[in-house]
């Protein structure tokens, strides 16, 4: 995926991923793309007696610097000489099959660019890996996918819960606004939750598992997280290549609906140009990470450090409730609460609903009972959360003139608000009517607000599928997931909804 920017994104083709745009013309083999040198021009050394928040900008700029270069670094184009022998077609157990790739021309392009010019990040970045590493291979391991798929952790985002891309993808997992709350996180103006590291890392590995038994193939499920699953399924097409019949775990043959394809499948398809050139990378790249990940003293680099983990303590709190007030319960600076709760956008968290604030490890018994005994009023500055949710509020309000036919309803679904709302900026009753030539002042609202328009009786029932229909908008109208109406209609993949389908709503 050819985007130069910021970060490798998890691209997705539901929203990770810009679509379209055609590779890059091939670099002759004797021409080699240099890798870039330039040393970005800060240090994290530069201000030693800097604050935290100083300091944790200027990882953040460094961590940039080198994943931009990362995003524009391309091996240069094989000839026919260079495409390799086929190799045998590799089955699909837990385990990543890395070492029989090791010596891709590709894979061994981005050795040399992570031991070259990213030695110092990649450095950091294998610093950062034991506090994620335990959480996501035991939530990756949960849903039966491989764990060594934690190490698309290390070329999407360096392990950084801030990172955010030229394309606006955000998180340790890079994803984009309209892919996070399909894959169900919440994002509005208090809260993104692709900014949590474990709500996150949830929704990374069920659209993972989704991918893989869509594919069949560890390595064209991360292609598919990259470019979209669409491109690949498009350009496996194109190239005519029939998925095999895998075997199950107990030697069977699978059904026709199981087929399979393999790993080696996406080299095939990589030394194609139905792909865009990021995405023929990005399998390379992963391989090159984890191969330095699992041995990194082997490639000239640092032991990985052996420290705490991603702590589990937390406290439930009820309402709005300040960062730096839970800071003070726990007797820790507020950067320290911060870092642990990065996805509440204004260091509170949103009032009129329970939160779970994440807390340094062996604090939770004492700030639950000290939080217990806070009298309310000293949670939190009520005055300073009603200025916050004033300006929630469309700060530049568009108006809409009401046509003949047009309902409150209509209207409320066209602009994504709900009609609460829009009966509120209006001044128009509950029961009240709207009328032909009316100037209705409309904006955009959190995607949570705009499905307050779905009637509880729609939810728990069932819908009959009309033409042109697909999941995530049936999810988004009936305020649920798209795994959630997967799993309760038996669904294997997106791509088989059809027209006359009935499908059962969750309550």
């Amino acid at each position: 995926m050819v985007r130069r920017r910021w970060l490798v994104l998890a691209g997705l083709a539901l929203g990770c991923a810009a679509p379209g745009g055609n590779p890059p013309a091939p670099v002759p083999a004797e021409a080699p793309q240099p890798i870039a040198t330039s040393t970005p021009p800060l240090s994290p050394s530069a201000l030693p007696d800097a604050p935290d928040s100083v300091r944790a900008t200027q990882d953040s700029v460094l961590d940039n610097a080198v994943l931009e270069q990362l995003a524009d670094a391309h091996p240069p184009a094989p000839g026919p000489s260079q495409a390799g022998d086929p190799l045998e077609e590799i089955g699909t157990g837990r385990t990543l099959n890395i070492a029989t790739y090791a010596d891709h021309d590709r894979v061994r392009y981005y050795l040399d660019f992570f031991q070259g010019p990213a030695r110092s990040r990649m450095n950091v970045w294998l610093g950062r890996l034991p506090v994620y590493e335990q959480m996501v291979r035991t939530r990756f391991e949960a849903e039966g996918i491989p764990s060594d798929l934690v190490y698309l952790g290390l070329i999407e985002s360096g392990f950084s819960n801030s990172a955010v891309s030229r394309s606006r993808a955000v998180g340790m997992w890079q994803f984009m606004r309209a892919t996070g709350r399909w894959i169900g996180l919440r994002i509005d103006k208090w809260v993104d939750e692709r900014r949590d590291p474990v709500k996150a890392t949830d929704a990374a590995a069920r659209y993972l598992k989704q991918l893989s038994g869509q594919f069949g193939s560890y390595y064209l499920a991360a292609a598919a997280y990259n470019g979209g699953p669409g491109t690949v399924s498009r350009g496996l097409n194109r190239l005519d290549i029939e998925p095999g019949v895998g075997g199950g775990d107990d030697g069977e043959e699978l059904a026709e609906e199981e087929l399979e394809y393999s790993d080696e499948h996406f080299f095939t398809l990589a030394d194609s140009r139905y792909i865009r050139q990021e995405t023929k990378d990005y399998v390379p790249k992963l391989i090159a990470a984890a191969l330095i990940a699992r041995d990194p003293m082997a490639y000239g680099f640092d032991p990985v450090p052996v420290g705490p983990p991603f702590p589990k303590d937390s406290v439930v709190v009820p309402d709005a409730t300040g960062l730096d007030v839970i800071a003070k319960l726990a007797e820790v600076p507020l950067p320290a609460i911060v870092e642990l709760n990065p996805h509440y956008l204004r260091k509170v968290t949103p009032p009129g609903r329970a939160s779970v604030v994440r807390l340094p490890s062996g604090t939770m018994d004492s700030v639950v009972a000290r939080y217990a005994a806070l009298p309310a009023a000293a949670r939190v500055d009520k005055a300073a959360v009603a200025r916050m949710a004033a300006s929630d509020a469309p700060a530049r309000a568009r108006t809409h003139t009401v046509r003949k036919g047009e309902t409150v309803g209509g209207i409320a679904q066209r602009y994504r608000i709900s009609q609460a709302q829009l009966r509120s900026w209006n001044n128009i009753p509950k029961s009240g009517m709207i009328r032909v030539g009316q100037k209705l002042k409309v904006g955009s609202a959190p995607a949570s607000s705009s499905r307050a328009s779905v009637s509880a009786s729609a939810r728990g029932g069932t819908h009959v599928v009309k033409r042109g229909e697909t999941l995530s908008a049936l999810a988004r109208r009936y305020n649920t997931s798209v795994q959630e109406l997967m799993t309760v209609n038996n669904i294997r993949t997106a791509r088989s909804l059809k027209a006359g389908q009935r499908l059962k709503i969750p309550a």
